[in-house]
């Protein structure tokens, strides 16, 4: 006997499954400021997704992650692998932002921003297209299979596949020239790596937002989990307002809910039905929330319809609804934005103070020193140069730190192609009454000979015995 049996045996109940099965959201479609702006955000966003590949900018992809020429051209930047700090930066930047915003309104992200909710938005609209509203959709599902049945159910599938093979192909443009891309999928010629890719997250695509929905913002996303500790009674979150809508009851256009002993509330459940995860927003904040506002927006139409004010439903904080003094802009939320800005900002002026080129310099660790025939000491190294300008650069070099230090690079100028990475051997001698001590500090200062400004310093360390 299971768990399950043992327990319903001691409890005398029937058996009952440890998991509940998932009952289908069929969510209505709602009109509304909030939907409104719900919908710019899906063309924006997904709008910068689908095209941005496909616009040019200086010669090459706006956005591409050239991963085999490690480049990462964005716009009219170029980013090397040194530059991958920035990266990490703007992760930072990014969990600020969440965390300032989350604070200021609560799910802000997830009720018009996440991959999930957008892409979701696009395959819902297709299928009210296609199915109907909510009620033909209901009825739809409880007929049996039949021709007509089939027709529809398979026009929907098809323009879901249809949509994400799109989406994956996309997806996979970003880190291959789509133009290129293009040409080897018209011609059945694509690489092994891109066919994987473009089926896979073509894939995930149809189902997250064909197949699991709500359940991905339910059960498989942490932000649902933890947003509760970056909330707090300052917060902007989506209510009910229990004072005023109950008890809520059915009553015709225009009754007075004070005569009938009644709150605004009329139990007509459209709350519940335009929600895309199920909840009922009248038992209080839940988790599954994702901040989308579909119920202010059809509990508005229904307030104005029977006559009460509107904001039965709305964006609001604790504090507000218990009737006490709220200030949006509390000591979190300034924390978090400044922060924001002054990341923002310093990510901006790095950028812009970037200089488009790398110099290493790697000391010859088989021999410490050696003295030349003419009592020099000598220290050998290797330059690691790497140009990350989209033309081509004559460089100069020179090393300071160390009296009368002899720079030997085999050439006046150093050539540097565009987007290339050279080697170059050069040597170091001194003469050793001017050495002070075995290690000494010296620099190696690079400057571009068109353009004095792209120019880069790097230390290093001069070895040899101790002079005096």
């Amino acid at each position: 006997m299971n768990t399950t049996q043992k327990a319903a045996a001691g409890n005398g109940q029937p058996d009952e499954p440890i998991y509940q099965k998932r009952k289908k959201i069929y969510a209505r479609e709602v009109q509304g400021p909030f939907a409104r702006l719900r919908w710019l955000a899906v063309l924006v966003l997904l709008g910068l997704y689908y095209f941005l590949p496909w616009i040019d900018f200086d010669g090459h992809q706006s956005v591409l992650f050239d991963l085999p020429d490690r480049k990462f051209y964005l716009f009219g930047l170029t980013f090397w692998p040194q530059d991958f700090f920035y990266l990490a930066w703007l992760l930072v930047i990014a969990a600020l932002a969440l965390f300032f915003f989350t604070t200021l309104a609560g799910r802000l992200w997830c009720g018009y921003a996440c991959p999930q909710t957008v892409w979701t938005e696009v395959f819902m609209w297709i299928e009210h297209r296609i199915e109907g509203d909510r009620p033909k959709q209901m009825k739809l599902d409880r007929m049996p299979l039949n021709a007509t049945k089939f027709r529809i159910k398979a026009t929907k599938h098809l323009l879901w596949l249809l949509f994400s093979a799109w989406t994956g192909f996309t997806f996979v443009g970003f880190f291959t020239p789509i133009r290129e891309l293009s040409t080897s999928l018209m011609n059945l010629s694509l690489g092994p790596w891109e066919s994987f890719w473009i089926f896979f997250y073509g894939f995930a695509t149809y189902g997250n937002a064909g197949w699991l929905r709500e359940q991905v913002c339910i059960y498989m996303c942490p932000y649902a989990r933890f947003q509760s500790a970056m909330f707090d009674k300052d917060t902007l979150v989506i209510a009910y307002d229990e004072k005023r809508g109950e008890p809520r009851g059915a009553r015709k256009r225009g009754a007075d809910p004070q005569a009938l002993g009644l709150g605004d509330c009329i139990d007509c459940t459209l709350c519940v039905q335009v929600c895309p995860t199920g909840i009922d927003i009248r038992n209080g904040l839940q988790y599954q929330c994702i901040g989308c506002a579909a119920c202010i927006d059809v509990c508005d139409q229904v307030m104005e319809k029977m006559g009460y004010p509107k904001g039965l439903i709305r964006y609001t904080t604790e504090n507000r609804m218990e009737g006490k003094s709220s200030h949006i802009l509390h000591f979190r939320t300034l924390l978090y934005g400044g922060l924001l800005l002054l990341l923002s900002a310093g990510l901006v002026y790095s950028i812009s103070q970037r200089v488009p080129v790398g110099l290493d310099i790697i000391r010859d660790r088989n021999t410490l020193y050696r003295e030349t025939d003419t009592g020099l000491i000598e220290n050998v190294y290797i330059l690691k140069l790497i140009n990350m300008d989209e033309r081509p650069h004559s460089y100069t070099l020179k090393a300071e730190g160390l009296p009368e230090l002899e720079l030997d690079t085999g050439r006046e100028q150093i050539e540097v192609p565009a987007g290339s990475v050279i080697n170059l051997p050069l040597r170091l001698r001194i003469d050793p009454i001017n050495l002070k001590q075995p290690s000494n500090e010296i620099s190696f200062t690079l400057q571009a000979v068109d353009d004095p400004s792209i120019h880069i310093e790097q230390r290093a360390r001069f070895l040899g015995p101790a002079g005096g």
